[in-house]
């Protein structure tokens, strides 16, 4: 097995089928308490639910001493943000458009399965190839099975694509996971994050708040339509945002061969993210680490009594 890279939990190497030479990845989690047990069973059963082009397929699972293993499908293109800071991709909006309605529907298809991804941030999109555009949605460890009757709360995530109801510590549902589905198309169009502060207080303050506009400069050669498609997604009342479904019929998602004549301009996003991605990359560890830890700190400051 190739060593590949280093998630939250564990380990991803590259591997492959003896009897087929099919190539695979081994994601091996270090299993030390029943609850982590649990949250990695979690993820394997919501991954056995799970059969779409736009989200990674799982093949196997097994159990060894202290570690499960995942065998998935392996994917060569990358992290998408990697793939599309590259210097010899010329990034335009039709880009945007044909990544972000995959994304969609990929979490149309999870919805209708009643999961919750609950992690949607550029770091779990991944390209099938180092060429083509297909990309696929990864890592279903924090994904809940949505029950209407049963109020789910979490407090984990990434501060940046949290929602509001996340922050506040809310009751989630599918909007939740369109609230970042906005936030990554933000993104894309411009290369800034949206609700980024100082510090993660500040970041969150920002999205309890909805505090956000677009950024003049990097946003007068987008689409208005696509300015559309994200004010309707970035919308601090859960249920005034846009399903996955409603997304899928936005007029920004559809009529591709039109938008394929008009949106040939290069995005100034490109190297805006490729600063954000540089930043990212060198205190990633830190963050991961702590991440959860200051959401909680955040959310017992913000629901102490005054």
């Amino acid at each position: 097995m190739t060593f590949i890279t280093r998630g939250r939990f564990g380990q991803v190497h590259k591997c492959v089928e003896m009897t087929s030479g099919l190539r695979l990845a081994a994601k091996i989690i270090k299993v030390k308490a029943p609850k982590d047990r649990d949250e990695v069973k979690n993820e394997i059963n919501v991954m056995n639910q799970l059969n779409h082009v736009n989200l990674i397929q799982l093949y196997d699972a097994f159990e060894c001493k202290n570690d499960l293993t995942l065998i998935m499908e392996y994917l060569d293109g990358g992290e998408l943000f990697d793939r599309i800071t590259d210097e010899s991709y010329h990034l335009t909006e039709l880009d945007a458009i044909m990544f972000t309605k995959q994304i969609c529907e990929g979490i149309y298809y999870l919805h209708q399965q009643y999961i919750l991804h609950l992690d949607l941030k550029p770091e779990n999109i991944l390209c099938v190839s180092r060429t083509g555009n297909q990309i696929k949605i990864i890592d279903f460890g924090l994904a809940r099975r949505y029950k209407p009757r049963e109020k789910l709360k979490v407090n984990f995530g990434t501060p940046e694509f949290l929602a509001p109801e996340v922050v506040n510590y809310d009751f989630v549902s599918f909007p939740t996971d369109m609230w970042s589905v906005g936030v990554i198309t933000y993104m894309l169009l411009s290369g800034l994050s949206p609700f980024l502060g100082e510090s993660d207080a500040e970041t969150m303050n920002y999205i309890v708040n909805c505090n956000w506009e677009f950024d003049t400069e990097t946003f007068d050669q987008v689409s208005e339509d696509a300015k559309d498609f994200i004010s309707r997604l970035l919308v601090k009342e859960k249920s005034c945002r846009l399903s996955a479904g409603q997304c899928l019929k936005h007029e920004w998602l559809v009529n591709l061969p039109i938008k394929a004549q008009k949106y040939k301009v290069r995005l100034k996003s490109q190297v805006l993210l490729q600063r954000y991605m540089a930043q990212k990359k060198w205190k990633k560890h830190f963050y991961v680490v702590t991440a959860a830890n200051r959401l909680r700190k955040y959310q017992l400051l913000t629901l102490k009594p005054s």
